[in-house]
């Protein structure tokens, strides 16, 4: 068997994240690409991705791995497996790897989107893919002033999903820039060495707090000073965020 590297691509609002449950009622991105591997390869290892992405968060560009034995050239298992693969979920690209790869702890960083609706109306065309904030112009300025406060290597507790356990909270976060246009759309980019659960979405959440003039932008450095999850914003809806890239 060799190693392979698989690049994804999924609309995540109708799986219930990456993580395998182990439930058939709870439909996974891991579940149904191994579903997939096991039709199409002779046999397939488990299958792990680069991170768990949360129900209804997407992908443009999720890595995984997994130990294949296969005739098929990448190429070729790229095709087989896309012809199986449900209309949400594609593989982008498929190569061989080291024997020693993993997607998970050779990730050195990852790249996000998240996308808002700023629009006069609500956009149906944009439900499954950006937050809703019609009506109130957001206030761009405030945001990205209130975004330069958090760059850097920081600890991030205040922005960790209550009740998450890791070894350390500390994070370097080397890009948070809103882009777009008040009352069109509106886009956070994120990147950064890795992520705390909820993260990206605590971040934006806050700083659509300030665009909408609910808080002052010099907030935020209080509140990343703090350390107090319940300091900072609400959790943004998944259905806006996109992992872009994941950086080797």
């Amino acid at each position: 068997m060799r190693r392979y590297r698989l690049t994804l691509e999924y609309d995540g609002t109708d799986f219930q994240g990456w993580q395998s449950q182990g439930r058939d009622d709870r439909r996974t991105v891991q579940d149904t690409l191994q579903a997939a591997l096991d039709r199409v390869c002779q046999e397939a290892g488990p299958v792990l991705a680069s991170g768990r992405t949360d129900a209804g968060v997407h992908a443009e560009g999720q890595v995984a791995g997994a130990r294949l034995r296969t005739g098929l050239a990448p190429a070729e298992l790229a095709r087989g497996l896309n012809a199986v693969l449900p209309r949400d979920l594609a593989v982008l690209e498929v190569a061989l790897a080291a024997d020693d790869f993993h997607a998970r702890r050779d990730a050195r960083g990852k790249a996000y989107r998240y996308a808002v609706w700023n629009g006069a109306t609500r956009s149906p065309a944009r439900d499954r893919t950006h937050t809703m904030h019609p009506n109130r112009p957001l206030d761009l300025e405030a945001m990205r002033a209130a975004a330069q406060l958090v760059l850097g290597e920081h600890d991030f507790a205040a922005f960790q999903a209550a009740g998450g356990s890791v070894r350390t909270t500390v994070r370097t976060l080397t890009r948070l820039d809103v882009e777009g246009a008040a009352g069109a759309e509106v886009q956070f980019w994120v990147e950064g060495s890795g992520f705390l659960r909820h993260m990206v979405r605590n971040l934006v959440g806050t700083l659509l707090e300030i665009g909408l003039g609910r808080r002052a932008p010099d907030e935020m450095a209080a509140i990343l000073a703090s350390r107090d999850r319940a300091r900072a914003g609400p959790t943004a809806p998944a259905r806006g965020l996109t992992l872009i890239r994941v950086d080797y």
